[in-house]
């Protein structure tokens, strides 16, 4: 119990004030994109989306070279442009590809590799040439490696299951859709869990 009060204590000790600054803005970004994305009304999501943003914009700028506050930026922009929908998301999409892009140049393995997870769904996501950047073999080996990084995670699993059912694999897709329906709770995630679940779970009826 001492021991393991002292180590507590020395890591609280060891850690730099930034650090704890950023894991608690992180933190705050993290949970009002679960809000908006899974308890939020789609008609107010868009200027939802579009304010967060720029929260997530400032936070990069004052950790530069830190990989969480991009992997953010560019999930927040994703969905920002999914809700924005028409010609006038495919910018916002392609800074959202630069924000990822910028991560795994700065730390592949941040957040379980989440940058690959949303990098590799916006590849088979967007529209191909001439309109956008879409390709669904860079859409593959991005969420391969994210399973590779984090093999029971919900969202590489959920992803990596709807890109094969996008490509007409439905049995391949099913295996991958039910390990994301059986992936860990992941702490004060409660609400995106539930929302991919069931999101997880009316691909799963399709098949």
């Amino acid at each position: 119990m001492i021991r393991t009060l002292i180590l507590s204590l020395l890591v609280v000790l060891t850690t730099p004030a930034w650090a704890a600054d950023m894991a608690s803005e992180l933190a705050g970004i993290q949970s009002r994109w679960d809000e908006i994305q899974y308890q939020m009304p789609e008609d107010k999501k868009e200027a939802a989306f579009e304010k967060l943003a720029r929260e997530t914009e400032q936070l990069v700028s004052r950790y530069p070279d830190k990989a969480e506050p991009l992997i953010w930026q560019g999930i927040v922009l994703s969905t920002y442009a999914g809700a924005k929908g028409g010609l006038g998301a495919l910018g916002v999409v392609k800074d959202a590809k630069v924000a990822l892009e910028k991560a795994i140049e700065i730390d592949p393995d941040a957040l379980n590799g989440s940058a690959y997870t949303s990098l590799g769904s916006l590849y088979y996501q967007v529209p191909g040439w001439p309109l956008g950047f879409g390709d669904d073999d860079k859409a593959k080996a991005y969420l391969q490696k994210a399973l590779a990084l984090n093999p029971d995670g919900l969202d590489p699993n959920y992803f990596f299951g709807d890109f094969l059912l996008e490509q007409d694999e439905p049995e391949r897709a099913r295996v991958y859709l039910q390990k994301a329906l059986a992936a860990p709770a992941r702490p004060g995630r409660s609400i995106a869990d539930a929302g991919r679940k069931q999101e997880a779970q009316e691909r799963l009826d399709r098949i």
